[in-house]
């Protein structure tokens, strides 16, 4: 089964996103889940185990074996927290985080003090930052589109665009980006070159130069 990240996802009785990010346990170099996502609209993404999951189509994409209505029960991914700077969200039992971002920095600003002369006087500092962050099972991690990937020489190849899986959706192989370091050639990394799987990131066994020996296999692109 082909993986695509950002390829169009459909329900038995209608279309319900696309592939978002996948999420995959580290230690059996297996898909778990698919992070499906409205168009647009990642906060309303879905945990979809993958086993509901059948081989993509070229002109449908990848079909889900339940109705719009079971899908949208399905485990929600983001949540949203207000923490202290340095701190990580609470979780629940059983969830670790996955991709996170940080929506504002601390703020360093200034008031008007009641001062002679109303000069400026420092505003409250708030340690505080606002974070978004998708939940993932406990023990496993989350890769999307923009994952980066780096060589075991220390080069950034590219970021992450898609995976091969075979029947029991073990990791064969998964997909450069185009337009990387080797141009508009797609690559494809076999798995057993993967030197570790983090969140947001592919480590790999092979150098700049042996990546850019590897085969070129070709991957259909979904164009929305």
């Amino acid at each position: 089964m082909r993986l695509e990240l950002g390829s169009p996802v459909n329900c038995t009785d209608g279309p319900f996103g696309e592939l978002a990010d996948v999420v995959i346990d580290p230690t059996k170099r297996r898909v778990t889940h698919l992070v499906i996502a409205p168009h647009g609209d990642h906060g309303k993404a879905r945990l979809v185990p993958i086993e509901l999951a059948s081989e993509p189509d070229e002109s449908a994409g990848i079909s889900l074996g339940c109705s719009l209505e079971e899908a949208g029960k399905l485990e929600h991914v983001e949540e949203y927290a207000y923490i202290r700077l340095g701190e990580s969200p609470d979780l629940e039992p059983g969830w670790d985080i996955g991709i996170e971002s940080v929506l504002a920095q601390p703020y360093y600003g200034y008031g008007y003090g009641a001062g002679i002369g109303y000069e400026p006087a420092p505003a409250e500092y708030d340690p505080h930052v606002s974070v978004t962050y998708d939940r993932v099972p406990k023990g496993e991690v989350e890769v999307r589109r923009a994952s980066e990937v780096n060589s075991s020489d220390g080069h950034r190849l590219g970021k992450v665009d898609g995976f091969l899986v075979d029947d029991d959706d073990a990791i064969t192989h998964f997909v450069l980006e185009r337009g990387h370091l080797w141009g508009r050639k797609e690559v494809t990394i076999p798995i057993n070159a993967v030197a570790s799987v983090h969140t947001d990131a592919v480590s790999l066994t092979l150098s700049k130069d042996e990546v850019g020996e590897l085969p070129s296999v070709p991957v259909h692109r979904w164009h929305g």
